[in-house]
């Protein structure tokens, strides 16, 4: 999944609707759930599920379960849940708490007393609801007005594990102490930064032993022909001959430049490495990048190195 860096949570229109019945003060009814049609004839209508789907939030609900799709394709899952349980184990807490404290041990007042808890929290939390589109700029200008965070890379989001609220949370239940989340922060800021220099120095080699060579060879191809038009007498433009040195030239300029800005930084602090990395390497990286996906629109298939994109993506 490629879900976005904020946080809500997708409930599907039944349970949102039931949802906005408790916080008004008790649900009474439900949205059916409806049928689907796949606009085959032969095929009977089929019971339509009340969550459905929507693959564009990070934390949905399907069927009968939440499923967190935040998880990075290289990573464990072993600290979100940590972190998920740590949270449930806390919110467990808190609503236990008061309703022992309201009630005073008279079950007659749980009922009461559960509907005021669940209304106060969902007031109060509701805002991470959303059954929309998680990818559209209207969603992010919306969260930022429900003061949802929106940490887009991982130097943004990592400082978060230093926060006084995270620490507290993590300490209180003898999960993980402040040493450790140090640690923790440390660690995979260490990973990231190593993770992004091997990455860096996989592009420089990439491009300077396969594209850079390809490009190369298309260039002399298109100078001996447009030589060979030249003895003959021939009208031609040099349109494309053009364009592949404009790009040969900024592949080589690019590729300079990210070689320069491996070279030259290395800090103690292993936040500011990483920032250095996130906001002055990756930029650069993907500078490389830019020309040589233009490249490839443009040399000869017989020359390209690599697998294009039409042959990854089974179209050729």
């Amino acid at each position: 999944e490629a879900p976005p860096a904020i946080i809500s949570i997708f409930l599907g229109d039944q349970l949102t609707d039931v949802f906005q019945q408790i916080k008004a003060g008790g649900a009474n009814s439900s949205i059916p759930k409806g049928t689907l049609t796949v606009g085959v004839d032969v095929l009977p209508p089929l019971p339509k599920d009340a969550g459905d789907r929507n693959r564009t939030s990070p934390f949905a609900f399907t069927g009968n379960r939440f499923e967190f799709r935040a998880v990075g394709a290289n990573q464990s899952i072993a600290g979100p849940l940590v972190a998920m349980n740590t949270i449930v184990a806390d919110s467990l807490e808190y609503c236990a708490t008061r309703l022992e404290e309201a009630t005073g041990g008279d079950l007659s007042k749980l009922h009461g007393e559960l509907q005021k808890l669940l209304t106060e929290i969902m007031n109060e939390h509701g805002a991470i609801i959303f059954n929309g589109d998680g990818y559209s700029e209207e969603w992010h200008a919306e969260a930022a007005k429900r003061g949802l965070l929106n940490l887009k890379t991982t130097v943004d989001a990592l400082p978060i594990l230093q926060t006084e609220e995270v620490k507290e949370l993590f300490t209180k239940y003898s999960v993980l102490s402040e040493r450790e989340l140090q640690s923790r922060l440390e660690t995979y800021l260490e990973q990231y930064c190593m993770s992004i220099k091997v990455e860096s120095n996989l592009t420089i080699k990439m491009a300077k032993t396969m594209i850079f060579p390809a490009a190369i060879r298309y260039q002399s191809e298109l100078v001996t022909n447009c030589a060979n038009l030249r003895i003959l007498d021939y009208e031609f433009d040099t349109n494309t001959l053009d364009r592949v040195t404009q790009l040969v030239k900024a592949l080589q300029d690019s590729i300079a430049e990210l070689e320069t800005a491996g070279a030259e930084h290395g800090s103690e602090d292993l936040l500011a490495e990483a920032n250095y990395y996130c906001n002055t390497v990756m930029p650069l990286m993907n500078k490389v990048r830019a020309v040589a996906d233009e490249l490839e629109g443009i040399v000869a298939d017989d020359l390209w190195p690599l697998p294009t994109y039409q042959e990854m993506l089974f179209i050729k």
